[in-house]
């Protein structure tokens, strides 16, 4: 694949997993797939779940500075606050140029930063670490922790995860969602779910107090080990914060396109 094709295949991806993960959440989410832009959006505490993202390819400037508009309405128009995911490389040079400009505009602000990654890397022998015991994701309990889990990483109220994430059948079933325990208590998860022929990775989190041990990473490793065997897929694609971006590499994952997260400005 050119960097280009594989940028588009990372945009299709989050429209694809994030329209099973918010309808799974709400089974009435805005789910549509307008001229551009694609909306996931389950209007709920945990912000992760409510998307836009831009699906137009070689973007120019002027078409930026329209949808850029156009999903800040799409958000404005909702309850709860949630990001537009863009993916840079589907910008050309003059889109780039004013992204800036074109951002403020619109009345969005910029949020964090992210990377779109994917390779042919499974499967992956069987991972194990010193510290860590696996425990697949069945019950309320499990789906609990896990939900916490990502709250404490990514600076959440412990609430807006549980309102994600509480009481998902997908995330029993079909999401290969793992826990990393040590000593019996849950420090670090993972999941993995088919995807148009791709495992995609998803919600990958570890408690801020057992950050930098290799948790993240192994945990990961045992998703998409697990991932693969149940599926027999071979290749994987995911979304990385900056936290994670240097894990992933290791596993096999390259990266392709960078991604700006950006809220309505407050």
């Amino acid at each position: 694949m050119t960097d280009l094709s594989e940028s588009v295949e990372s945009v299709e991806q989050l429209a694809t997993v994030w329209r099973a993960m918010v309808t799974d959440r709400d089974p009435a989410a805005d789910v549509r797939d307008l001229p551009g832009i694609a909306v996931r959006w389950a209007d709920c505490r945990f912000a992760f779940w409510n998307c836009v993202t831009l699906t137009d390819v070689s973007i120019g400037a002027t078409l930026l500075e329209r949808r850029l508009r156009q999903a800040a309405d799409v958000m404005r128009s909702k309850t709860h606050p949630g990001f537009l995911w863009l993916f840079e490389n589907l910008l050309d040079d003059g889109a780039r140029a004013v992204l800036e400009t074109a951002v403020e505009e619109a009345g969005l602000e910029y949020a964090f930063p992210g990377t779109g990654m994917a390779g042919d890397l499974l499967p992956l022998s069987e991972p194990v670490h010193p510290d860590l015991t696996f425990v697949r994701v069945t019950t309320d309990e499990q789906l609990q922790a896990y939900a916490d889990l990502n709250s404490r990483a990514y600076g959440f109220p412990l609430a807006d995860g549980r309102d994600g994430l509480g009481g998902s059948t997908l995330w029993r079933s079909e999401v290969h969602a793992y826990l990393g325990m040590r000593a019996g208590v849950p420090v670090t998860c993972a999941g993995a779910v088919e995807a148009e022929d791709r495992l995609f990775v998803a919600l990958v989190a570890t408690d801020p107090e057992w950050q930098r041990r290799g948790y993240g990473e192994a945990v990961t490793r045992k998703a998409l080990y697990e991932g693969a065997r149940n599926t027999g897929l071979t290749r994987a694609t995911l979304h990385a914060t900056a936290a994670g971006a240097p894990v992933y590499p290791r596993i096999g994952f390259k990266p392709n396109s960078p991604i700006a997260f950006y809220s309505l400005r407050s």
